[in-house]
This record gives structure tokens, C-alpha cells and sequence, in this order.
């Protein structure tokens, strides 16, 4: 019988102790446990936006992998309609939700993680690197037809368009453009496309955000005015934009995570600079919807 209730209390010791693993009394437990949850976040949009944010979740799920994030494209007009409605968790935009028709701003919450230029390219055979601004209209709205009118190469210019729904079509034609409309042309809502295209056809000028710029093509100055970080800061190159990641509401914890993640040091003083944006602390002026600069 001793041995009995010796043997129970060795087994109650042992329980007790298991017990005791699984909690502390500052409830890491608790937070062990929350953090194996399995967290799903998808981020549609800007395709401007989408190297940042991707490059971003691919360190942040090292980190946590209990997070599965998805990043995709699309436009910042899908972003924004998609997040609205619920259909996804953050709708990416190069555009504030107040400058897009069809879309309640008041439903959303802006998180702004940073600044992106935007900048007129061309086939590099078209022997052009300066226009200046009135010129870059008249190429859009079908003024001037062949680069030889500007002191280039014998070639008829070609304009390749962002899809309607793009916020860096928005940016453009707004600060690029002065509100002109471009003329009828081919269509493309993907970065990546828009540059391939312009690196293979003779005579062609698209935009892109500074995060796409490369060597296979030329980036075009504007009076001057080089297309480089350093001249957004002060708006001496005007054509640029916030970088928005909106939610339906206020984020819940963990989708905040992501968000507070993308705004740390590791993000903004790597991918973000890495890529060609800039940091939101970099600015030295601020612009709100409506363009009013302070």
C-alpha cells in the first residue's frame, strides 16, 4: 500500500510539473501558442509597389513563419475595389483612395510605407536624354511623331499606355502630363511588360516607377532634371507618389505586424532603398490628396 501512494505522488509531482511547462507566470505561453497560429495575408495592387512588398514578406516569413503572405498585382484601381470590398487584406496603391472614383476613402486606412518617382522611358536607340516637360506632352498627345523632331534617331515614336487602372498611369498623366490625355495606343498593366517592350521595340516610350529602371533602357530628364531619388525629396522631380498599403478598417494585430514591419529600419534602410523607392523620413516636403504641398 505505501508503495501505491508512493507511486501516485511521484505521478502527481510529474503532472504537476507538465502542467506548469505549459504556462508562465508572465503568459509566454500564451504568446508561444498565438504565434504558431497560421496567419494568411493577401496584398493586390500596385505593380509599382509589388517588388517592395514582396521582397519585404520574404524576410518577414523567415522570420514568422506561421505567416503566408501573397503578393500580387494588378493595378492600384483593383487594389483599392478589392480591399473595399473585403476580398483581400491589403489593397496596394500609388494612389490615394480619396483620387479614385468608384471607391468610399472612408472605409480605408491609409499606411503609407513609402515614396516612389516615376519617369519617362524610351528605347535607348532613340538616341534621346533630355526633353523638356512640353515636349513630353506633345509626345503623349501625338504632337510630335518621330524622335528626329527632337534630335534623335529617324524613328517614328511609339507610345506604350498603362491600363486605366494603373496608379502609375494616374501619377503620370497628372505630374507628367499635366492632366493632358494620351492618345489611343497599346495598353499594358504590368511594369515588367512595359519595359520588356520598350527594350525591344525601336522608337518607344512608356513610364515606369524609379523601382524598374535599368540598363536596357533610358530614362528620360526633364529639364534638365535628372529621374533620381534625390530630386523627389525636394520635388525638383515632381512626378512621384506615396506608396499606400490600405485595409478595410483598422488592421487586426497580426496583419499590423506585417505593416509595423514594413515601416523598421531592416525594410527601410534595405529593400526599400535597394529597390530605387524612397523612405517616408527621406521627404522634405509633404503632399496630401489633393496635391497641396507643406
Amino acid at each position: 500500500m505505501k508503495k501505491v501512494l508512493f507511486s501516485l505522488g511521484i505521478l502527481g509531482i510529474i503532472l504537476a510539473g507538465c502542467g506548469s511547462s505549459s504556462g508562465s507566470a508572465d503568459g509566454s505561453a500564451d504568446n508561444s501558442t498565438s504565434s504558431n497560429d497560421q496567419v494568411k495575408i493577401v496584398a493586390v495592387g500596385s505593380t509599382a509597389l509589388q517588388p517592395l512588398v514582396d521582397a519585404a514578406q520574404e524576410s518577414f516569413t523567415q522570420e514568422n513563419p506561421n505567416y503566408q503572405i501573397s503578393v500580387q498585382g494588378g493595378g492600384s484601381g483593383t487594389g483599392l475595389s478589392q480591399v473595399e470590398t473585403g476580398a483581400v487584406t491589403i489593397g496596394n496603391s500609388d494612389v490615394f483612395a480619396e483620387q479614385r472614383d468608384g471607391i468610399d476613402a472612408s472605409k480605408l486606412v491609409d499606411h503609407k510605407v513609402a515614396v516612389v518617382g516615376m519617369a519617362p522611358i524610351v528605347n535607348k536607340d532613340t538616341k534621346v536624354e533630355d526633353i523638356t516637360k512640353e515636349q513630353l506632352i506633345d509626345i503623349f498627345t501625338g504632337k510630335i511623331k518621330n524622335w528626329k523632331e527632337l534630335g534623335g534617331a529617324d524613328q517614328a515614336i511609339t507610345v506604350i499606355n498603362r491600363a486605366n487602372g494603373s496608379g502609375t498611369r494616374a501619377t503620370f498623366e497628372h505630374w507628367g502630363l499635366d492632366g493632358a490625355t494620351p492618345i489611343q495606343s497599346q495598353e499594358q498593366d504590368s511594369s515588367g511588360t512595359v519595359r520588356q517592350i520598350v527594350t525591344q521595340t525601336p522608337g518607344a516610350i512608356s513610364y515606369l516607377a524609379f523601382s524598374y529602371l535599368d540598363d536596357s533602357i533610358t530614362a528620360l530628364k526633364i529639364d534638365g532634371v535628372e529621374p533620381k531619388p534625390e530630386n523627389v525629396t525636394d520635388n525638383s522631380w515632381k512626378i512621384w507618389s506615396y506608396e499606400h498599403m490600405y485595409t478595410k478598417g483598422e488592421p487586426s494585430k497580426e496583419v499590423k505586424k506585417f505593416l509595423d514591419y514594413m515601416m523598421t529600419d531592416a525594410v527601410q534602410e534595405g529593400p526599400v532603398k535597394d529597390l530605387g523607392y524612397l523612405p517616408i523620413t527621406s521627404m522634405k516636403i509633404e503632399r496630401d490628396a489633393e496635391g497641396n504641398l507643406s
